[in-house]
């Protein structure tokens, strides 16, 4: 959250609005865009609902994050990313009413670090309920015994 905070400061220090900077000519940019909506800039029409809306899903977030604990460090470092990058881009809603997107891959809309770790987040916690087979094997007295193999 620092970090992504940090590039936020120095995209808006460099920066303009709608400001480039070719890195890799075509392939890569910096380009800063103040997102008032959400991802890709939907519902960019009620950014003071979206702020409550998305205050509260932090807040949910932070209830339903010790939960996790039992199912690995996977899930937990998923949430990690999850809700690190949610209160990365709130900080930015409180402070400039908008999201600082400046990454710009030019074949997909600007984004940030924060909705990167977001992503990851999401996609590692997706990839763990998917291909988590620990559950899948049984344990305990039921199955005769206490869980182990002969």
């Amino acid at each position: 959250m620092i970090i992504d905070q940090l590039s936020k400061y120095l995209a808006l220090f460099r920066f303009s609005p709608g400001e480039s900077l070719p890195l890799i000519p075509d392939i890569f940019h910096l380009t800063l865009v103040m997102n008032t909506g959400i991802a890709f800039g939907f519902f960019h029409k009620n950014p003071e609902i979206l702020l409550v809306l998305i205050s509260l899903s932090i807040v949910f977030l932070f209830f339903y994050a010790p939960r996790l604990a039992e199912q690995g460090w996977g899930a937990r470092m998923a949430m990690g990313l999850i809700l690190g990058g949610a209160v990365g881009n709130w900080i930015d809603r409180l402070r400039v009413h908008a999201v600082i997107d400046f990454l710009d891959f030019r074949v997909w809309p600007v984004f940030n670090l924060a909705d990167t770790a977001i992503s990851v987040g999401v996609g590692l916690y997706l990839f763990k309920i998917i291909f988590d087979k620990s559950g899948a094997s049984p344990k305990g007295p039921a199955c005769g015994g206490n869980g182990n193999s002969l």
